[in-house]
């Protein structure tokens, strides 16, 4: 494979990035020509919130094409477009052989949820002091235990089972890799449905259970019925406040709430969406994301 590296302003980003598809690139990225220097520019995404500028003002665009030949047909195709103007070609090169299994193995290292309750990839040992273990490797769903949200809700059933509490039967809205609801059965939840809309996470969900020698009922969200004593979704603020009479109906009496995907900034707008139903408060806080809780 061949790269096409090219550098471009800002105002010809999307342009060009959408050039590049047409002309049949493997892939395309965007990153700032200036960085790891003094001009290096700091570009910022939130969920919820619309997206910043298509680059930087001085931005490389790095595009994958299968041969040689169609690297150097794109860069004279683009070459002749008006567009192009204020635009170079910094380089066509081959994109050197790698073991792209071990480099992105490299990536994922054990994650710590408490001392003792490790997130630990297949290709790893357990640490030392890991007396409770969930073995994930990243696939296709989310949830692989480095995001704060997902660490967030993890220390939270820890911290119910270490107790001796009883997390009862379980619901995961938002099953994703299934990593929550394998955790609560690793601390003593007996009867799981773990949901979501998206089948690839269900069977995700269904794979890494068996992984980790737990049972679960993983299905599209019609699998949940009926009142449980725990209630997980880590999702996002806005599905949250669209769920949350359907999420609270799901919760019985003496039974627990528990939110994630959720920014500090966006605390006071799920107070209010959840208000009609329950009281919710800010358990734990990570990296700007908050971790949210109700007792009913």
């Amino acid at each position: 494979m061949f790269e096409l590296i090219l550098l471009a302003p800002v105002d010809e980003v999307e342009t060009l990035s959408e050039a590049l598809d047409a002309l049949d690139a493997l892939s395309v990225s965007v990153e700032d020509a200036d960085a790891q220097t003094p001009a290096e520019q700091a570009l910022f995404g939130e969920p919820d919130m619309p997206p910043p500028k298509a680059g930087w003002e001085r931005s490389r665009i790095v595009s994958l094409f299968a041969t040689e030949a169609l690297a150097r047909d794109a860069a004279g195709v683009l070459a002749a477009q008006d567009f192009f103007a204020g635009c170079r070609v910094v380089a066509i090169q081959p994109v050197p052989e790698q073991d792209w299994v071990r480099l992105t193995q490299s990536q994922f290292e054990p994650v710590d949820i408490t001392p003792e309750f490790w997130i630990v990839p297949t290709w790893h040992e357990p640490p030392a002091g890991a007396k409770q273990v969930i073995r994930l490797d990243p696939g296709l769903a989310f949830g692989t235990g480095t995001h704060p949200t997902t660490r967030m809700c993890l220390r939270w059933i820890a911290s119910q089972g270490s107790a001796g509490k009883d997390l009862g039967r379980v619901l995961d809205y938002g099953c994703g890799s299934g990593i929550l609801a394998i955790g609560a059965a690793k601390f003593g939840a007996l009867d799981i449905d773990a949901v979501d809309i998206d089948p690839a996470a269900v069977e995700s969900t269904r794979a890494n259970a068996e992984a980790n020698h737990v049972a679960l009922n993983a299905g599209l969200p019609d699998k949940a019925s009926g009142q449980y004593q725990t209630v997980l979704a880590n999702i996002l603020a806005t599905p949250l406040k669209v769920l949350a009479p359907l999420l609270c109906a799901h919760v019985r009496k003496g039974g627990h709430l528990v939110l994630a995907g959720i920014l500090e900034r966006q605390a006071e707008e799920l107070k209010e969406a959840y208000a009609p139903y329950c009281r919710l408060t800010v358990h734990d806080a990570q990296e700007g994301w908050i971790l949210m809780t109700a007792g009913f």
